[in-house]
């Protein structure tokens, strides 16, 4: 091959542009360009738009009282959990039970039952049936200090 019939980029000849990368280029810009979310526009007249927030001002009234604070939380539901007794067996004799089954527990009968909120221990009581239902007379309320000190064991 000669200098004149070089190949491009040999010799220090320029390459010669293929006008198919170019168009493929030209694609991806502009698909690139779709795919950019768009810019906010100016506001003709911003403070049309905006304006300063008003907030009610808490410092003019009295300081918030132990029973507001209370007030606040007394009609959130919790759960009230009263509980017989327990037991652990194995899944072969789970399988095994049928109807008529006894399941002995742990607790002895007579034994005051746990009271639970949220399963928490708040108190012990005994059954009672009120009005052809179940229920539970409080025997035992656990202290607030007593509670406390459940809580921070892990």
């Amino acid at each position: 091959m000669s200098a004149d019939q070089a190949a491009p980029g040999e010799h220090g000849g320029a390459p010669q542009a293929n006008p198919a990368p170019d168009k493929v280029a030209q694609e991806w810009a502009a698909a690139v360009a779709e795919s950019k979310p768009e810019r906010a526009t100016e506001i003709a007249d911003p403070s049309a738009v905006v304006a300063p927030a008003a907030f009610a001002s808490f410092a003019s009234g009295a300081a918030p009282t132990a029973g507001n604070d209370l007030n606040m939380i007394l009609d959130i539901p919790v759960q009230l959990t009263v509980e017989l007794g327990r037991t652990k067996i194995p899944i072969k004799q789970i399988l095994q039970l049928a109807q008529g089954s006894v399941v002995e527990l742990e607790a002895l009968a007579g034994e005051p039952m746990d009271v639970l909120v949220n399963g928490y221990l708040i108190a012990q009581g005994e059954v009672v049936v009120a009005n052809d239902k179940f229920g539970v007379r409080l025997t035992d309320i656990v202290t607030p200090s007593e509670r406390m000190r459940r809580l921070r064991r892990p």
